[in-house]
């Protein structure tokens, strides 16, 4: 038995780091060591032969989908608006049930249309859980650090108290966190059940200096958790989590143009060397267990 299994089943990939069709990415993601995947929408209604087929592929390759992503500007909007958004979360909801994903990840909205109450926007985030309870789907809603309203953990985590739905929790991405400079101690205010999927990168630069640098880096420039400038910090991040008591999924999202021109196994042997770095020098060494550490609990508690 592998040293780092039961630790490496909790780390997955995203397919945003990958080039080519659904199929060599999630062959590239297995054969890297990763049993589980980050779906993108783009990845599966791009499927040369439609999303029947896009499922087949997702099913046939034994990942287990970690979640599906990504709702955008949803929250906050009103008449047409907001029943357009209604209707383009419904269509997402029923992909993600597809799937066998049991987690849709929503990004805070940055439209200028949308009002800034946030009591308004629990509210909306409340009726898209209560359209995801019929199908088994947990919503996790995340900051972006350019978000117009909430572009801190620290507000999205308000806005899902508020909206007070078993089925809606908060979702983290390091990168976010990072450039959005947000204090790690924070974190102690979370209720680790209500974090329902946290999601990984670093980036190469210190300082990201406004809104519109954030978002080119987050696009285009980020990578592996332990080949940025930010390890200490992503380390410490994901060792006060198990702390906390989080005992979920942890996805790698790296935007990366420089990966897209990479061979897929290339990419997904540096994200696995990355899922090792975490597993078992980080945690293993800050969380002393005995024998191997196993960060989810059995599967009949989950």
């Amino acid at each position: 038995m592998s040293q780092f299994q039961g630790t490496m089943d909790d780390f997955g990939m995203d397919t945003i780091s990958l080039a080519g069709p659904l199929e060599a990415k999630l062959k590239a993601i297995r054969e890297a060591g990763f049993g589980q995947v980050m779906l993108s929408a783009r990845d599966v209604v791009g499927h040369p032969d439609g999303l029947d087929a896009a499922v087949r592929a997702v099913k046939q390759s034994g990942l287990r989908v970690t979640g599906f992503q990504v709702l955008r500007d949803f929250e906050g909007l009103s008449g047409h608006l907001h029943d357009y958004k209604i209707d383009i979360a419904k269509s997402m909801l029923e992909m993600c049930a597809a799937l066998g994903s049991k987690v849709l990840l929503v990004c805070s909205s940055t439209s200028t249309h949308a009002t800034q109450d946030l009591d308004h926007i629990a509210a909306d985030l409340r009726k898209l859980a209560m359209l995801a309870v019929p199908l088994g789907i947990k919503v996790a809603f995340e900051g972006l650090s350019w978000g117009r309203t909430i572009n801190e953990f620290t507000t999205a985590w308000d806005v899902v108290f508020r909206a007070d739905v078993p089925n809606l929790g908060i979702g983290l991405d390091s990168f976010h966190m990072l450039a959005a400079k947000t204090p790690l101690d924070e974190l102690e205010i979370l209720d680790p059940e209500k974090i329902f999927l946290v999601q990984l990168a670093d980036f190469m630069w210190q300082e990201i200096h406004s809104f519109e640098e954030r978002m080119t880096t987050a696009r285009h420039f980020r990578v592996f958790p332990g080949e940025g400038v930010h390890s200490e910090a992503t380390a410490d991040l994901v060792t006060r989590l198990y702390k906390l008591g989080y005992r979920g999924d942890y996805s790698f999202e790296v935007f990366n143009d420089d990966y897209q021109q990479l061979p897929l196994p290339t990419v997904a042997q540096r994200a696995w060397k990355s899922a090792q770095w975490l597993g078992e020098d980080v945690l293993r060494r800050s969380v002393p267990m005995p024998n191997q550490i196993r960060l989810r609990r059995a599967r009949w508690d989950t």
